[in-house]
């Protein structure tokens, strides 16, 4: 069977500027119509830099970059667009944030703007526009945008990372459709393994997929990092029955997804390796991509089983944009980022993305994307079901950081590999938390 690296399957590029999309006559005319009415004109002599995460659709990168042409044919600004990958991505951000210089937009990943809010701007105007004209954000979109009144990022679009399965396996493990409940889900989980079709979660440092099914784990059994008053709890029995259920889900994991990082389970899925994984489409995407119809036609997408706690208890992964407050043209900047989010260019994205990345405005939830293709449905209520990372305290510096250090991932692979006792990785996962609340 042929290998594929991620960046083959998901046709990666170092910089989006190379092979720019180039926008439609059409699309200019109505950039420079909306150009002429836009309350933010951009500077004289405006220039910008945004940096983002790696495409993952590339489709989606081709219609984001026909926006951006268009922005700048219409306005005369030039936008150079670089990518990284998260791995990257993330300290870029932070270093800019630290130096106050460095790229004047960078689309990035989570909440990383609650760690230096006092570098961001405020965008308050740019929100408040949009949420406005577009039937409003979602909760969870202003939970991310927002630092006490003040918007401090624009939520511009939020991944689902959902389950992915093969079907022919399932009912082969003796289901006729995927689990909705956590006890029926490890059946499943083990059914497969004897059958020698395992599933597989990342268990290593994957800012996405590792933290999105571990939180849902940890969260499904009540667990939590800490209460409403910023209490650290995460060394509680709802935490260890979650990790003792770790536990015996690892047992049913392919071997080596303890070092699986973003990207490890989309090659181990496109290979045929594993019959069940969590993902955003992207893995679907491809395999529709690149002609490998058995797969595809083999594979769907479940909401993740509710557990002991009694409702849906996911975490999906907000890509924001963060304006920084170093750059030399504001007003360029939040023209530019509104013009993305306008009707017709959003709309646009959301086709270009195929269900990987979905709306933070309710304007939104009828886009024909979500129902094309019965496969992608589910990613269409990504917004609805999904709690911030910080639950159930309020993001901001100490929620971010124990984010960025993988402790509730850490955590759960220490059980899930043996390496600890439930017990053990639960004291030891509250004394790393404690590091960052206490400040």
């Amino acid at each position: 069977m042929q290998r594929f690296s991620r960046r083959d399957i998901l046709k990666g590029s170092a910089s989006l500027a190379i092979g720019a999309a180039v926008a439609s006559p059409a699309l200019i005319q109505s950039a420079r119509a909306w150009a002429a009415q836009s309350q933010w004109k951009p500077e004289q002599g405006a220039e910008l830099r945004l940096l983002r995460w790696k495409r993952f659709v590339k489709s989606e990168g081709t219609a984001f970059q026909a926006s951006v042409d268009a922005f700048t044919k219409a306005t005369g600004v030039p936008v150079r667009i670089d990518s990284e990958g998260f791995e990257d991505l993330r300290p870029k951000a932070a270093v800019a944030a630290n130096i106050g210089s460095g790229p004047d937009i960078i689309w990035g990943i989570h909440a990383d703007a609650h760690l230096y809010p006092d570098a961001m701007m405020d965008v308050s105007d740019v929100c408040n526009y949009l949420g406005g004209k577009y039937g409003g954000w979602y909760p969870i979109a202003e939970e991310y945008g927002k630092r006490g009144d003040k918007w401090i990022n624009v939520p511009f679009t939020i991944s689902g990372n959902f389950l992915n399965y093969r079907i022919s396996h399932m009912n082969k493990a003796g289901f006729e459709k995927f689990p909705d409940n956590t006890d029926d889900f490890l059946k499943l989980m083990q059914n497969l393994k004897k059958n020698g079709t395992p599933g597989g979660f990342a268990l290593g440092n994957a800012s996405g997929d590792g933290n999105a099914w571990t939180h849902w784990l940890l969260w499904s059994h009540g667990g939590k990092m800490v209460d409403e008053n910023e209490n650290v709890v995460i060394d509680s029995p709802e935490t260890v029955a979650a990790l003792e259920y770790a536990r015996e889900l690892g047992k049913t994991f392919i071997p080596g997804a303890a070092s699986w990082l973003d990207g490890h389970n989309n090659k181990a899925f496109l290979q045929g390796a594993v019959s069940v994984t969590n993902n955003g489409i992207s893995i679907y995407a491809a395999a529709v991509r690149e002609g490998m119809t058995e797969i595809a036609n083999d594979m769907d997408h479940a909401f993740y089983p509710v557990g002991p706690a009694g409702e849906p208890t996911e975490f999906h992964v907000m890509f924001p944009m963060m304006l920084y407050k170093h750059t030399k043209y504001p007003n360029a900047a939040k023209a530019l980022t509104t013009w993305l989010m306008e009707k017709d260019r959003y709309n646009a994205f959301l086709q270009g993305s195929v269900g990987y990345l979905s709306h933070t405005m309710k304007a939104f939830q009828d886009h024909p994307v979500w129902t094309e293709d019965p496969k992608r449905l589910v990613y269409r209520d990504t917004a609805v079901r999904s709690r911030s990372f910080a639950h159930a305290g309020k993001l901001g510096y100490a929620a971010s950081s124990v984010l960025a250090d993988f402790v509730v991932v850490n955590m759960v692979a220490e059980a899930a590999t043996g390496a600890k006792t439930p017990k053990e990785a639960a004291a030891d996962a509250a004394r790393r938390a404690e590091r960052y609340y206490r400040v």
